[in-house]
């Protein structure tokens, strides 16, 4: 018999300033949100680890790394989690530049921005550590990143 209860759907959603130092918040927010699944510690650092990488693109990539706190205020990365069963959701979005060729961006070592010394593994790092990972973007009106984790598969 399975032991697995299946719990109604619980979901976050926060919305923040487009800013390099959110992007611990997010993670730890995320991290905190998922407790209720008692996850491992790898899980959990999974998770942490696919955050910061979109975080980090919306930011970057989304709006160029925004230096000015006042122009910050104006470009936000929206947040949100949710929980269905064993299964976490995370979406991340923000309302930046878009991206012209997903497929291109999704590459290994590919990144839009080498001047700043990116090393173009972001996506791969979120294929790496999450169980999908998919991309929509319009040009000139943002990115939605959307990725699945299912924790304790590797236990049963």
């Amino acid at each position: 018999m399975n032991n697995l209860i299946l719990k109604e759907t619980n979901e976050i959603e926060i919305l923040f300033d487009a800013l390099s130092e959110n992007e611990g918040f997010a993670r730890v927010a995320v991290a905190a949100f998922m407790t209720e699944m008692n996850p491992t510690l790898e899980e959990v650092s999974d998770v942490k680890t696919a955050v910061s990488e979109a975080v980090t693109n919306a930011i970057i990539h989304g709006y160029g790394g925004v230096k000015e706190r006042e122009e910050s205020g104006k470009n936000k990365v929206r947040l949100h989690c949710s929980i269905a069963g064993r299964s976490i959701r995370i979406s991340v979005e923000d309302k930046g530049v878009g991206i012209e060729d997903i497929h291109k961006a999704m590459e290994p070592l590919y990144t839009s921005k080498p001047e700043l010394e990116r090393s173009g593994m972001g996506f791969a790092f979120m294929e790496a550590f999450m169980d999908d990972v998919q991309v929509y973007s319009v040009l000139g009106e943002g990115t939605r990143i959307v990725m699945e984790k299912t924790l304790g598969k590797d236990y049963e």
